[in-house]
């Protein structure tokens, strides 16, 4: 069997459970019955922590093993000639190839989407994978995206270089908080707008709100990239966004030992009002012929959708090790968070009361431009990735870069580590200067991620920067 004899699409009667739905791959046949996990009373409300410890857990048939195993299979066994041709059909449900699903991955797949309110999850192999495929399962050649300007410098590439070179345009919106932008560069063609809850590294909080109803207006869907808040600071389906989109390897596994993407997919949007628009939810679940993707999933037509005929087929599969590390990280989600909020505000504070300090880029400090913003939407804190400047330029980023010792200079983000980095010459060296100025992206600009370590051992370590610079 090559890995191209994977199911490719299939359709499913009415009740039954299928690989596409929140339940993940096989989860009718898991002990425990409901899709929130074995210990989760289905329709009951249980606070996050509770949650993010149990939530998708199966109990381990045989076993009894209480950590979800990792099942490095690349394919699993049939009983008979039968069930092998219902796993094909979906008739019944189970696991035929680890590219569709995987018993790991389904278990951290649930978790996710239950964290963020959604329908349902599917892993990737990284963030950008995410973003790709969250992209490809709604435009198509002649479409059109509307994207903020404060995005992560790939998913700008992405969008401005492999896409148009698909036949998909994109427009920027150069001011993400001027929501007459937003509406002003809607055209017919348009199909998605796109945003982080929380920029890196400018912190310029986007008003998910009031961008979301823009885009419901319009019957477009709103998709967000919600790496740097994590479901514990903010839910964006909750908020309006329709598509969720994370980068797992950052903040939610937070100890920097494996890469990962996810995509959560919300239940409010109706991607079938307009057929026209949306054509492929409406075209046939199999292939060729029988019920379309809507008629065969229902309300997660798009979630199987997005698994079944984009994820699978273009192979960006998350490893069944890398979803058990991110499960581990996800158990201690909200304690991290806390920590790393409060450092981060402790921080910025202090650096904002440095001479040697032009601005502070915290959404969390009372004196930035999206602090309203940030007190509306985000209520157990801003995040712990910020940028600060000093004053001198790229000499002055450079002595206090070479100076600290506890900060680590890497490019990476959400770290249980904290990490340095100067974005003029790293993530934003390929724009030209006017560009970056545009961007606000400064030569004397330097990004912190906050990690778990002791404030005010971070603060003496920053202490050293500013000594390079006397």
């Amino acid at each position: 069997m090559t890995d191209g004899d994977c199911p490719v699409g299939r359709s499913a009667p009415d009740g039954a459970e299928v690989l596409g739905t929140a339940g993940g791959p096989g989860a009718a046949e898991e002990p425990g019955g409901d899709r929130g996990g074995g210990r989760l009373r289905d329709g009951e409300s249980y606070g996050f922590a509770t949650e993010q410890v149990h939530a998708g857990e199966q109990p381990e048939p045989g076993t009894g093993a209480r950590i979800t195993p990792v099942y490095l299979s690349a394919g699993f066994e049939f009983d008979d000639f039968d069930q092998a041709s219902a796993r094909f059909v979906d008739t019944q449900s189970g696991y035929s190839y680890t590219r569709v699903g995987n018993p790991t991955n389904a278990a951290v797949e649930r978790k996710l989407a239950r964290l963020d309110h959604g329908a349902s999850a599917v892993l990737l192999a990284s963030g950008q994978a995410a973003t790709a495929i969250a992209a490809l399962a709604i435009v198509q050649a002649g479409d059109h995206i509307v994207c903020s300007s404060s995005v992560y410098e790939g998913t700008k590439g992405l969008f401005q270089s492999n896409l148009t070179r698909l036949g998909v345009s994109v427009d920027l919106v150069a001011d993400p908080s001027d929501l007459g932008e937003w509406e002003r560069l809607i055209t017919p063609r348009t199909r998605m707008l796109f945003g982080e809850s929380i920029p890196n590294p400018r912190n310029d909080v986007l008003d998910v709100p009031a961008v979301a109803e823009i885009a419901h207006r319009h019957g477009l869907p709103l998709v967000v990239d919600n790496t740097i808040a994590t479901p514990f600071l903010f839910r964006p389906l909750d908020h309006g966004a329709d598509i969720v989109t994370y980068s797992t390897s950052k903040l939610l596994t937070g100890h920097g030992a494996s890469l990962g993407g996810a995509v959560v997919v919300g239940r409010g949007f109706d991607w079938w009002a307009d057929a026209e628009r949306f054509p492929q939810f409406a075209a046939p679940a199999g292939g060729v012929s029988g019920p379309s993707w809507i008629g065969a999933y229902g309300s997660d037509a798009v979630g199987a959708y997005l698994r079944d005929a984009v994820a699978m087929r273009f192979g960006p599969t998350q490893s069944p090790w890398h979803a058990f590390l991110l499960n581990q990280g996800l158990e201690t989600l909200s304690l991290r968070m806390s920590r790393h909020v409060e450092s981060a505000l402790a921080v910025a504070q202090w650096l904002e009361s440095r001479p040697e300090v032009v601005g502070v880029d915290y959404a969390g400090l009372s004196s930035n431009a999206h602090h309203g913003t940030a007190e509306r939407l985000l209520p157990r804190g801003a995040g712990s990735v910020f940028a600060f400047t000093v004053d001198g330029g790229i000499d002055a980023a450079r002595r206090f870069y070479n100076a600290v010792e506890l900060f680590s200079r890497m490019t990476h983000i959400g770290d249980v580590r904290s990490l340095i980095l100067h974005p003029a010459t790293t993530i934003h060296v390929q724009q030209t200067p006017e560009q970056r100025r545009s961007a606000g992206i400064s030569d004397g600009m330097l990004r912190l991620s906050i990690g778990l370590e002791d404030p005010a051992d971070l603060i003496r370590d920053l202490e050293r920067g500013f000594a390079a610079l006397a």
